[in-house]
């Protein structure tokens, strides 16, 4: 039998598929989007360079491919952005909380950012985390740990939703007489880690970081002595505020900036990347629901109440020198937000601002708030932090910081704190951190700065006098430099490329 493969039909098809190129490979659909927004780039700004629309780049990310040479050049942003990445990346340092790796911070301290991150880090052939405060059949510490803060209060109940109520309920009294423990605790907690430590700095201020979610908690239970109301409660929450799966996230949207100024005028700039110190303390003012939250619909809002909120939120035009008060998103359409992200927008629409159009209310889970609800526990840690910055004693410092951080990290749906059990506060403290940022930078930016970078809840990058507009120290209401660089050149600066990691 002949060869097939002499006959020139064959012989034109071999020379079609030796001609034939194959299209670049891209990398899974999930990773595209994650390649993009971790270098600070929208939509836009990757429709700008590749000639297509921005619609074209969702649809790519949400699983259409592209074909022809724009393939090629979306493989090779792609490939790149994968690159620069893994340059770039901070070397993860383990979880305060569970001991995993983690990369994203709070305050300093590395630690997941989502809860349900913290089980999925524990490795199952390494031993569990020591949990802060074990459930009653826990078995006991093989090293006993010390005392905790002296607290007054009897166990927290489970997590069990109670029935809906639909006033608060009331704290027990406070004895006549009794004063309330403020910062004097935070001390003599610290003196006593360092007695038993024989004044080994190191090993008592780890002793402390440790235990600082059951402090914070002893502490939080002196402060409210005699309040009104009783916050170790675990109240009904909407479905929104539960996670969907094990492995998934709720629906609130904190609005957590991530933002990269796309360019800034010819020439070379210098940038100072400044810290503003106690995000997550400063943010323990804001208004928090007291009691069980409730639903309504509508188009209003009633600045006595705090909640989440489904907007559909206003555009937002001023992209180029100012970042979205929504953070980093570019999905159109209805989202919940926090009381925090809520009140900015409508700041940012009224007169004095007129920034964007107010947003569009559709419904709401409120309840009756106050802004002062954590004020004399803010109150004592700030009053702690700023006399052990005044006597150079780190140790107070760092407890100080994990106990905020611990705290806020942990009232959601954590193992870390059984006692508190309020993921609408966790959203709506972390979103006000965030709303906080946004201010200073609008606030650089009203003084003639140049805003380049908005990140997380306390990195701001600015060129210009900044000392001009802000006080320069460690105090809550001060910022400290984190670092100088410069950008730009003779030529209109794109600022991707150019900016040091995050």
């Amino acid at each position: 039998m002949s060869d097939p493969k002499r006959n020139p039909g064959y012989e034109a098809v071999d020379a079609l598929l030796a001609a034939a190129v194959e299209p670049e490979p891209l990398p899974p659909v999930e990773q595209r989007r994650t390649l993009r927004e971790s270098l600070g780039l929208s939509r836009a700004q990757v429709a700008a360079a590749l000639g297509v629309g921005p619609s074209t780049v969702g649809g790519w990310e949400n699983g259409r491919d592209p074909a022809g040479e724009v393939r090629g050049q979306y493989a090779y942003f792609l490939d790149a952005a994968r690159t620069k990445l893994a340059d770039r990346s901070p070397q993860p340092r383990p979880c305060v909380l569970c001991g995993g790796p983690a990369t994203e911070e709070i305050e300093g301290f590395p630690q997941h950012l989502d809860p349900q991150e913290c089980a999925r880090a524990a490795a199952p052939q390494e031993p569990e985390p020591e949990p802060v405060r074990p459930a009653p059949e826990a078995q006991p510490e093989p090293e006993p740990e010390p005392e905790p803060l002296p607290k007054t209060k009897t166990p927290a109940p489970t997590r069990t939703a109670p029935a809906r109520t639909p006033t608060p309920t009331p704290v027990r009294s406070r004895p006549p007489g009794q004063s309330a423990p403020e910062a004097a605790l935070i001390g003599r907690a610290v003196e006593q880690a360092l007695a038993e430590h024989q004044g080994d700095v190191e090993a008592a201020t780890a002793q402390l970081v440790r235990r600082a979610i059951p402090d914070a908690m002893a502490l939080l239970d002196a402060c409210r002595t005699g309040g009104r109301y009783d916050v170790i409660a675990h109240p009904w929450v909407p479905d929104i505020l539960r996670k969907q799966s094990s492995r998934g996230s709720d629906s609130i949207w904190e609005a957590r900036p991530k933002w990269t100024r796309p360019e800034l005028p010819p020439g070379a700039h210098e940038v100072t990347a400044l810290d503003i110190n106690g995000a997550y303390l400063s943010a323990l003012k804001t208004h928090l629901p007291i009691g069980q939250l409730e639903h309504s619909s509508g188009f209003g809002h009633d600045r006595r109440r705090a909640g989440v909120h489904l907007i559909t939120p206003p555009d937002w035009h001023h992209d180029p020198y100012l970042p979205n008060p929504l953070g980093n998103r570019d999905e159109p359409g209805p989202l919940w937000v926090t009381e925090p992200t809520l009140r900015l927008l409508l700041r940012l629409a009224g007169p004095k601002y007129g920034l964007c159009e107010p947003p569009e209310i559709h419904e709401s889970f409120t309840s009756g708030a106050t802004e002062n609800l954590l004020e004399k526990f803010r109150t004592a840690l700030r009053d702690a932090r700023e006399q052990a910055i005044q006597a150079d004693d780190e140790t107070t410092v760092e407890y100080v910081k994990a106990m905020y951080a611990k705290f806020v990290s942990t009232m959601g749906e954590s193992n870390y704190n059984r006692e508190l059990y309020r993921p609408d506060w966790m959203h709506l403290i972390r979103s006000q951190a965030f709303a906080n940022l946004w201010m200073k930078a609008h606030r650089a930016h009203e003084q003639g700065l140049s805003v380049v970078r908005v990140m997380g809840t306390d990195e701001l990058h600015v060129t210009g006098d900044w000392r001009r507009v802000f006080d320069e120290g460690r105090g809550v209401l001060e910022v400290k430099v984190k670092d100088v660089y410069t950008v730009g050149s003779d030529d209109a600066a794109g600022l991707t490329e150019e900016l040091p990691d995050a």
